[in-house]
């Protein structure tokens, strides 16, 4: 405890490392579409490129809590940080989306040994009375990264090409490394934790069968996908029934959820780790693949979004040590979920990119309320002793959340699109000569359909060799106009899921008890446990 004395230092050097963690979640998102094309494939195989990344990160995040109490969270972040760097640049490096996505997956492991680190280390450098700013830093730190991830990657996809979202963490990496060896305490629990192998097992395959039958209906049929989701769902099952028998010291203490305030801060967690990763998708998606924007403008348009966010964020931090931080978090989530409602309905094939301003502006004030009282509310409502595992849990669930986001709307979107061609694509065909009129639609109905919607983003299908050229010419802006119109369905439709998940959410939270849970002492909580 003798480093305490410079705590907000060392939660500095925690954060940066931590904000590079959390930002990949997001950045990705900018370069999807230049990924589609400059690497040859297809958008499901790009959406792995993030969903590994966050299964990565979701698996171990318990497991690696534990590793941080018995080894010290110091150690184990410094090695986080180490493979997340190193893997940082083997993204970089990859020539095809198959070697990218393994290193994606690396990239995950390492953030999933810092992450569960940082707030513990929140927990042991403040004083419960003075945590409330400290989340506060947190919060802003995880939603202004998952903002600014499309802003700042705009910039560099635009400028360097998509590779360089990934060697810019490179130095970043190294700074946060030295910043951390400098600054934060050598702190030690020294508690010998036993590893719930047969737990990590389960959990992980599950998990792994849910995600991959929701990403892959499209490719494999739908039948196949819900016999692979049933599967994963039983396995999660069987997880939980495990949990349950391991008497020794179980990866999920099911303890833990007697706790109200716990439990209902992680289900939120959930919906807002959905929100937030299907949002950002879906928004990259309309702005540069129906409105033409390129990935700099389109992270300029977000720019103001990300301003907000950050700004309000570490006022929310501080008003929850004084108001009942589920109010809070609720009006982040009322204000986020409108917010959305207000994109989706200004989203036409042909819309003006400052339409979107207000929806996001919104938006951004319901990030910023959001984290930080989630956070405070949920970890500080269960005893000093499951702290660790807390922290553990509540990450998980805001990855699980992400993962399930990018996987639903990116099937969503193409299963929309896909569905919408056909009756686009006759309305098109009305422009031009009744002798082409089949032959247009036919390119958008069938396997060609779902080539055009599964494929580059704004793609249109071949047109026959043999039309005239006036026609050729006419036939392909015609084209063009159904994809976009598809594509603009196909979000449209999509941005249903994350505003569901924020109504879920919102239930939570007001259903929080707040300071209650947060007043009583770790040693009563422990003498009535």
């Amino acid at each position: 405890m003798a480093k305490r004395t410079r705590p907000w230092p060392a939660l500095f050097a925690l954060c940066l490392g931590f904000f590079m963690v959390m930002l990949d979640i997001s950045i990705v998102n900018i370069a999807v579409p230049s990924m589609v094309r400059e690497l040859g494939t297809e958008l499901t195989a790009v959406i792995w490129v993030t969903s590994v990344y966050l299964l990565a990160y979701a698996v171990p995040i318990l497991p690696a809590s534990r590793l941080g109490d018995r080894f010290g969270p110091k150690r184990v972040f410094v090695a986080g940080l180490l493979v997340f760097t190193a893997a940082s640049l083997w993204c970089g490096l990859s020539g095809d989306v198959e070697t990218l996505i393994a290193a994606r997956a690396v990239q995950g492991l390492g953030a999933a040994l810092m992450t569960p680190q940082t707030t513990a280390f929140i927990t042991h450098l403040f004083p419960p009375d003075e945590r409330g700013p400290a989340m506060g830093a947190w919060g802003s730190v995880a939603g202004l990264a998952m903002i600014a991830g499309p802003v700042l990657g705009g910039v560099l996809v635009d400028h360097l090409g998509w590779e360089w979202i990934f060697f810019a963490n490179v130095p970043v990496g190294l700074i946060a490394l030295a910043l951390t060896v400098v600054l934060v305490p050598d702190w030690r629990p020294g508690n010998s934790h036993r590893f719930d192998v047969p737990g990590i097992l389960l959990f992980g395959a599950g998990l792994v069968c849910v995600v991959f039958g929701i990403q892959n209906g499209q490719t494999y049929g739908w039948g196949t996908a819900f016999e692979v989701i049933g599967a994963g769902v039983l396995l999660l099952g069987g997880f939980v029934l495990w949990q349950r028998a391991n008497r020794r010291e179980p990866l999920l203490p099911l303890r833990i959820f007697r706790h109200r305030d716990f439990s209902l801060g992680a289900a939120s967690a959930v919906t807002v780790g959905f929100t937030m990763t299907g949002m950002l998708l879906l928004f990259v998606i309309y702005v540069q693949s129906v409105l033409g924007l390129s990935p700099a403008d389109a992270g300029l348009l977000i720019a103001p979004l990300a301003v907000v966010s950050g700004g309000v964020a570490p006022f929310a931090g501080r008003l929850s040590d004084r108001v009942n931080p589920k109010y809070l978090l609720a009006f982040g989530l009322l204000s986020l979920s409108g917010g959305l409602c207000l994109v989706s309905l200004v989203i036409i094939p042909a819309s003006s990119p400052q339409a979107l301003l207000p929806g996001l502006l919104l938006c951004g004030l319901g990030v910023g309320f959001t984290f930080s009282p989630m956070n405070n509310v949920t970890l500080n409502s269960v005893e000093r002793s499951l702290v660790g595992s807390a922290s553990g849990i509540f990450n998980t669930a805001r990855q699980v959340g992400g993962v399930l986001g990018g996987a639903a709307v990116g099937v969503l979107v193409q299963a929309r699109a896909g569905a919408s061609m056909t009756a686009r694509a006759n309305e098109a065909a009305a422009a031009l000569p009744a002798e082409f009129r089949q032959r247009f639609v036919d390119g958008f109905t069938g396997e060609a359909g779902a080539e055009v919607a599964a494929g580059e983003f704004g793609g249109t299908p071949e047109l026959p060799l043999d039309l005239p050229s006036e026609i050729a010419a006419q036939a392909r802006e015609l084209a063009a106009q159904v994809t976009g119109a598809a594509l603009t369905d196909g979000v449209k439709t999509a941005f249903l899921l994350p505003v569901g998940a924020l109504i879920l959410g919102l239930l939570c939270s007001v259903n929080l008890r707040g300071p209650i849970g947060q007043r009583r002492s770790p040693d009563r909580m422990t003498a009535t446990r």
